[in-house]
This record gives C-alpha cells, sequence and structure tokens, in this order.
C-alpha cells in the first residue's frame, strides 16, 4: 500500500523556521529615538462610559457639599410671540383690510377735526355777532336816552304860553310858565349839561342847561339850584320852583333856544318830541 504521506521538505525544520521568522535588524541599524519611546508607551485605551459615570460622581460631589450654583441655570421659557402680525403678514387680504380700516380711522379723526374747527369758528362768530348786537343796542339806548325828552315839573298849571303880552312885561313873553308851589322839584329836561347856574336878573336865580344837539334849556325864578353845574340826565332833579326876579308868583318859566340863539315856543317844542304840558 502506498504511502500519502507528504515528505518532509528536505530543508526540515530548520528550513521551516527560517522562511516563517523574519531576521529582527539589528539595534544599531534601525532604531530610532521615536520608536524606542513609543516601544514604552501604554495602549490606548478605548472611550466608554467611565469617564461619563465620573462626571456624574464629581456633580454629585459638589452639591453634596453645597455648591448647587455650580449646576447650570435652567433656560428661560420662550413665550409664543403674538400670533396676530404674523396672521397678517401672511395673509395679505388681512393686511389690506387693516390698511383700509387704519386710513378710514384717520380720515374719520380728520373730519372730526374739521369739524371741531368749524364749530368752534362758528360759536365765535356767533359770539361776535352778539357782542357787537349788544354793543349796537347799547349805542342804540344811549342815544334813545339822550333824545328821551321829560316835563320840568310834574304838578303844575300853566299860568302864562309863549308869545302873549301884559302890563309886566317889556316885551312879548318868550317862554312857557308853569306855576306850581315853591319848593316844588324842577327835573332836567332832557341829558345835558349845565353850562349856567346863578342869579340872572329879571330871571331871578336861572339854570341854563345845554342839549346834546346844542338847544339851550331855561329854568327861571327858582327858589334854590340844586345841580349847579356837570352832565345830568333826562328827569334829574337840578332846582325847585321859586318866585325870584320879575313875578308877580311861584312858577317855572321854561325857555328854550336852539343853538343858543333866540326863543321858540317850547309848547309846540316839546309837543313835536311827544310830550304835551
Amino acid at each position: 500500500m502506498a504511502s500519502t504521506h507528504t515528505p518532509a521538505h528536505p530543508a526540515g525544520s530548520a528550513a521551516g523556521t527560517q522562511l516563517l521568522d523574519h531576521p529582527r535588524p539589528a539595534e544599531s541599524e534601525f532604531a530610532t529615538p521615536e520608536a524606542e519611546a513609543n516601544r514604552h508607551r501604554m495602549p490606548r485605551q478605548t472611550r466608554g462610559a467611565s469617564p461619563l459615570l465620573g462626571v456624574t460622581a464629581v456633580a454629585a460631589t459638589l452639591g453634596a457639599t453645597g455648591f448647587a450654583s455650580a449646576t447650570p441655570a435652567a433656560a428661560p421659557a420662550i413665550e409664543a410671540p403674538d400670533e396676530t402680525p404674523v396672521g397678517l403678514s401672511a395673509d395679505p387680504g388681512l393686511a389690506l383690510a387693516a390698511r383700509i380700516q387704519q386710513q378710514a380711522d384717520g380720515q374719520r379723526t380728520a373730519a372730526d377735526e374739521t369739524a371741531r374747527l368749524q364749530a368752534a369758528k362758528e360759536a365765535e362768530a356767533k359770539a361776535a355777532a352778539k357782542e357787537a348786537e349788544a354793543k349796537k343796542a347799547a349805542a342804540e339806548a344811549e342815544v334813545a336816552k339822550a333824545a328821551a325828552l321829560t316835563l320840568p315839573v310834574r304838578d303844575y298849571n300853566l299860568s302864562a304860553h309863549y308869545g302873549q303880552s301884559a302890563r309886566y312885561w317889556a316885551h312879548l313873553h318868550t317862554g312857557l310858565d308853569f306855576a306850581a308851589d315853591t319848593g316844588t322839584a324842577v327835573y332836567a329836561v332832557g341829558q345835558g349839561t349845565i353850562t349856567s347856574a346863578g342869579w340872572s336878573g329879571a330871571y331871578g336865580y336861572r339854570i341854563v342847561e345845554t342839549l346834546p344837539d346844542g338847544t339851550e334849556i331855561w329854568y327861571c325864578h327858582l327858589s334854590s339850584i340844586i345841580k349847579g353845574s356837570g352832565q345830568v340826565a333826562s328827569g334829574q332833579q337840578i332846582g325847585k320852583v321859586g318866585a325870584t326876579g320879575n313875578v308877580t308868583g311861584p312858577h317855572l318859566h321854561l325857555e328854550v333856544r336852539p343853538g343858543g340863539g333866540a326863543p321858540v315856543d317850547p309848547e309846540t317844542w316839546l309837543q313835536q318830541r311827544g310830550l304835551n304840558p
């Protein structure tokens, strides 16, 4: 029976060893300082869970010793922003509506302001017109007051008229006589200024009042003079009835002299102004 065993290599075991083993070069030839240092380094360890466990232990230790502040603070909560602007910007229709509404509000505000200013102007114009009307009424009242006339004596009898003649008058009678008791009040016929007061011969005590139009009113034969100068109002008492001068009894002799000139009939002059002696 033939043998199946493969014959050994002629070189024997020495030869096999020689093929497998690489001869190590001499240290003197190839060794370097870096290579020599690498030969003595520890092998690199593979990363695992051990470092994490170490960090956890350190954190626990710090917390236990009172250094809790070393733990990072929790992040602040983030509030959700208002979604309205986002919605307006995201929806062109809503944005357009908002602009239209804003424009309408602006126009309404402008219209309200215009109406307010117009109302203020109208109120100011009404106030000015009312003030002007009041001033006009006051002026008219002043004119009416100046034009208002009154009779010089309240309780009297007409004892002589203008133009009469008598033996005790040197000329025709130049006035109108109001017979009344001595001391009866004598009033200013109209608003005016007393320009003269005192004794005047045959006229006795006399007061001359000048009206605004220049007409002079003479009040004669007075027993006393109460207002001898200055402004007087219509109906203001200026003297008292007497019998001074050339008289036969107590009475007021009234003369009217337009422009300070010649006398006219006092009765006619008073009647033309609404007074009936």
